[in-house]
C-alpha cells in the first residue's frame, strides 16, 4: 500500500470537517486495501512552520486501521487540548506525520503542505 494512500485519508479526513460534507469511500478503500480494515495503532501529529499543531495517538485497538487514521486526523485538527481547531488557512500550510506502531516497529509517513511558504 502507498503511503500516499495512509496520508490522502488523513487530509480527507480534515477536509471532511472543513468541508462539512462525508467524501471517505470507506467501502472503496477497504476492497481496494483491505490491510485497512485490520487494527493497527497510529499517530497523527500536525505541524505548522514545523511547529507542533495538533496531535492524537490510538489508544486502544477498537478500530480498524482506516477508522484510526480518520478519527486520529481529526482529534489531532480539531479536538487536540492544547491548541484552537484547526482554520483552513492553517490547514492549507499544514505538514501531516502519519506514524504507524507495526510489530516490526514505527512506520513514519509525512506529507508536503498544500500551499509552501
Amino acid at each position: 500500500m502507498s503511503q500516499s494512500v495512509l496520508l490522502t485519508i488523513a487530509r480527507a479526513s480534515i477536509e471532511e470537517v472543513l468541508q462539512a460534507q462525508n467524501s471517505i469511500n470507506r467501502t472503496e478503500l477497504l476492497e481496494n486495501y483491505p490491510i485497512l480494515s485490520q487494527p493497527m495503532d497510529c499517530e497523527i501529529n500536525l505541524y505548522l512552520n514545523n511547529k507542533l499543531r495538533g496531535s492524537a495517538r490510538t489508544d486502544k485497538l477498537e478500530r480498524s486501521l482506516l477508522e484510526e487514521i480518520i478519527h486520529n486526523a481529526k482529534i489531532a485538527a480539531f479536538q487536540d487540548e492544547n491548541f484552537n481547531p484547526l482554520v483552513t488557512s492553517e490547514y492549507l500550510h499544514t505538514t501531516i506525520k502519519l506514524t504507524l506502531f507495526t510489530a516490526d516497529g514505527e512506520l513514519s509517513h509525512q506529507s508536503d503542505p498544500i500551499l509552501k511558504g
